[in-house]
């Protein structure tokens, strides 16, 4: 029953930890299945080969112990007949198949157990696979989202920290905000500005022109009085 020995690790096996090992839970789960199955096929297979042995070990002893309570009855109906040496004859062969009802015995319980526990193992199987499929979507969708997610860590990192360039950029604006303002401040003084040359003559101008003459100031001077 090396085949036993084979499948009993199936029975302690713990899918969710070999997923947690994984590096790759959306193959391991694939790769997970394609075991499983192909491990159900062999254990059915087995399976069935342990169950045949019992129900042959079963006929077997059924077969022996039918045959040894046969024995029984023939002994005791050729005492009542008075035949004690049939009688003796009887127990006898029934005595020698004591010895092989005790093997027979002995061969069906091993054989019940290694059916018990070959039925055990494909029950499991059968559920594990189950579950599996029922979670498969599941799982893999969750581990498109962490991809995505490892993918956006990774291209954030790449770009590295901005803040550097972005106090650069602030003091370049800086500068051209200030050499503006002076652009617009000599625009503003330019043309306030006056030439002196220009106020000279402007000045001229007026010195130029003639001062009142007497005989004005004399008339006006007269009407003020009411002359």
């Amino acid at each position: 029953m090396g085949v036993l020995k084979r499948f009993t690790d199936i029975m302690s096996a713990n899918i969710n930890a070999l997923l947690d090992k994984a590096e790759d839970p959306e193959k391991m789960i694939d790769q997970c299945l394609r075991d499983l199955e192909s491990d159900l096929v062999k254990v059915k297979k087995e399976t069935a080969s342990v169950m045949a042995e019992e129900s042959r070990t079963k006929r077997q002893l059924d077969e022996c112990n039918a045959e040894m309570d046969k024995l029984q009855q023939y002994a005791e109906k050729a005492l009542l007949a008075g035949n004690e040496g049939d009688a003796r004859k009887f127990l006898e062969e029934k005595a020698r198949l004591t010895s092989k009802q005790a093997t027979f015995q002995q061969a069906y319980d091993l054989a019940s157990a290694n059916s018990i526990k070959m039925r055990q193992m494909h029950d499991k199987l059968v559920r594990d696979i189950s579950d599996l499929n029922s979670r498969k979507a599941q799982i893999k969708a969750k581990v498109q989202m962490a991809k995505a997610q490892e993918r956006m860590n990774k291209m954030s990192s790449s770009i590295g920290d901005t803040s550097g360039s972005m106090a650069a950029f602030n003091r370049m604006e800086a500068k051209a905000d200030a050499m503006l303002d002076r652009a617009n401040a000599e625009t503003i003084l330019n043309q306030g500005s006056t030439d002196p040359d220009d106020i000279s003559k402007l000045s001229a101008k007026y010195d130029a022109v003639a001062s009142p003459s007497v005989e004005d100031e004399l008339a006006a001077l007269k009407s003020s009085l009411g002359m």
